[in-house]
């Protein structure tokens, strides 16, 4: 079983208290728009991180993350990306492949706004954590915990703070 911390939309923003939910994890998802490296760097000091760049992302955090990161997590395929859209809306540049060949989670940014959904049509379960960081116009932030264990996806669990 692994225990996933999933954030995205930090905008150079980490504390303390995103700290302790990090140790708690086996590994950290970040879903872009990171903004200062010493985000992840903070991160990757404790557990294990997988991150892609989002649109704020400079050329060192491009270098580093890729636009898209796609893996297996136990027997689970995962793809993470920035833009993504959203079921039944998927972003024009990633459609076609996600229509071919769907992940079991697809996981986006960049909304700032935290949503959970199944697309029945593809099988996939769609996750967008939100904004834990401070910038942006959300009035919540926002990140997700979940489990994979072989096949299964369990125990999802919203963590939200005043901004």
């Amino acid at each position: 079983m692994t225990k996933i911390l999933l954030l995205s939309d930090t905008h150079s923003y980490i504390d303390e208290t995103v700290l302790k939910h990090v140790a708690k994890a086996d590994e950290v998802w970040h879903a872009g728009d990171i903004g200062d490296l010493a985000v992840t760097d903070a991160i990757k000091k404790i557990k294990p991180l997988r991150a892609v760049y989002g649109n704020i992302d400079n050329a060192e955090a491009r270098s580093e993350f890729p636009l898209d990161n796609r893996f297996m997590c136990e027997e689970v395929d995962v793809w993470i990306t920035h833009i993504g859209g959203y079921p039944g809306r998927y972003n024009q540049r990633i459609r076609e492949a996600i229509k071919r060949h769907p992940p079991r989670i697809f996981i986006t940014g960049h909304s700032h706004i935290l949503k959970v959904m199944n697309d029945k049509k593809l099988k996939l379960l769609h996750m967008n954590p939100g904004a834990i960081g401070k910038h942006g116009f959300h009035k919540a932030r926002t990140m997700l915990r979940f489990e994979i264990d072989g096949k299964e996806i369990k125990n999802l669990e919203v963590i939200e703070y005043e901004r």
